[in-house]
């Protein structure tokens, strides 16, 4: 795929991005791929909403927003797969068909009998479309440049946490203007709207992966991908271990509000580091530059063991967020570089699964160290995964700038991948 090679070091601005979204297909692509992941961000709170209200327990409406969550995880490498051998279109337009009719299955059926319930549950997290991976294999297909590919990882990364905002606004609004079923309902349209927003397009109609090794580890027998993961999970503690601090947070600091004005500051410093990030033309490995966003990203995090008052603690959650997207959209030029021939999707959505189970990880062990109150032990379960993430690539470092020997950088490691896929610059 495509390293960020460009020599100039100048610095676009909204310019670069006006640009990015200008060329042909690429605003359909992101729009649709967003839209198509808006029940990554409602799913969870929907399903317990809706649980909640026909007589369900905490205990079972967080256990089976928790399966859905793990499905996920373990369905988008295995769906990522099945994109790499029989292309976009097939794929996904199938499994997101599948996912709305667990969502639906869901709602008609309610909590009990509950094992119809968590058959519905995981449906609709084993398929939900690896929409994720996909638009990220698509990039070099669309993009003419190899600064316009790491501008759009930027970009990608950077409106994550403009959609995990959007999602739960979406579904009080159905629940307030409907119900809590129609939210979960809602929940699945919208992943099927988006899904075939971006499977209708020419680029993903046409787009097809190289010939792949037949090997039953897929993407994961490459040793620098592994490494890659293992750092993706750690980062993935430190977000979750974020969200449940920030709660421990809110209840000793003014309650719900001020976790929510955590989260936000937290979000949007995620939001600008992307968007700054992505405004410049980098030069160099992506693989050194990884370690250096890493070394940002952990020295961040320390300070919210302060946990000072919220208009002191404010700025630190920006900060805390600020290398987060870029640390992420650097790691998705790696990933490409290391994939093995034929796997750039599934190689994707490992990384999806590797942040989500470490979120899921780093949640439950905030949860327990966040008995002291005021949100402290959460924090510092936090920044043990900042820190975790980088020992992990400073560790590694040799294998990790050492690109699998299936990709074009075995002999001359220096020189910058080329788009993985023949298409023309009209697809």
């Amino acid at each position: 795929m495509a390293g960020a090679t460009d020599r100039t070091g100048r610095t676009e601005g909204a310019g670069g991005y006006g640009e990015l979204l200008r060329t042909r297909h690429a605003a359909r692509l992101l729009g649709g791929t967003l839209l198509g992941r808006l029940p990554n961000a409602m799913a969870a709170l929907a399903i317990v909403l809706f649980l909640r209200a026909h007589g369900a327990g905490y205990g079972l409406a967080g256990t089976l927003s928790a399966l859905y969550g793990l499905a996920v995880a373990l369905g988008q490498p295995l769906l990522g797969r099945a994109v790499d051998r029989r292309g976009q279109p097939r794929v996904m337009a199938a499994a997101a068909l599948l996912a709305a009719a667990g969502f639906a299955l869901l709602a008609v059926n309610g909590p009990r009998p509950v094992p119809i319930a968590v058959a519905a549950v995981l449906l609709a997290g084993l398929a939900t479309p690896p929409l994720e991976g996909g638009l990220r294999a698509l990039w070099p297909a669309v993009l003419a440049r190899e600064e316009q590919v790491q501008k759009a990882y930027a970009l990608d990364a950077a409106a994550q946490e403009v959609l995990f905002t959007l999602g739960p606004l979406l579904v009080t609004a159905a629940v307030a203007a409907a119900s809590e079923a129609a939210a979960v309902v809602l929940t699945g349209l919208l992943g099927v709207a988006g899904t075939l927003v971006v499977v209708t397009s020419a680029p993903s109609r046409r787009w097809r992966a190289e010939e792949r090794e037949a090997h039953w580890l897929g993407a994961l027998r490459s040793r620098g991908l592994a490494v890659l993961l293992a750092a993706c999970f750690c980062v993935g503690v430190a977000l979750g271990a974020f969200s449940l601090a920030a709660v421990a947070y809110g209840d000793a600091h003014g309650g719900a509000g001020a976790a929510s004005y955590v989260l936000a500051a937290n979000g949007a410093g995620a939001l600008l580091g992307g968007l700054g990030y992505g405004a410049r033309t980098w030069s160099g490995l992506p693989e050194r530059r990884l370690r250096l966003l890493a070394v940002g990203l952990a020295a961040c995090y320390p300070p919210l063991l302060l946990a000072p008052a919220l208009g002191w603690m404010l700025p630190l959650a920006a900060l805390s967020g600020l290398f987060l997207a870029p640390t992420l959209a650097c790691g998705f030029l790696v990933v490409d570089r290391h994939a093995p021939a034929g796997t750039v999707t599934e190689a994707f959505s490992w990384v999806v699964t590797a942040v989500g189970v470490g979120s899921a990880l780093g949640t439950a062990v905030a949860g327990a160290a966040a008995q002291d109150g005021g949100g402290t032990g959460g924090f510092a379960v936090c920044a043990a995964g900042g820190a975790l993430a980088l020992l992990v690539l400073l560790c590694t470092a040799r294998i990790l700038t050492a690109p699998h020997p299936e990709t074009e950088t075995e002999k001359d490691p220096s020189r910058a991948p080329q788009p993985r896929f023949s298409t023309s610059p009209e697809a």
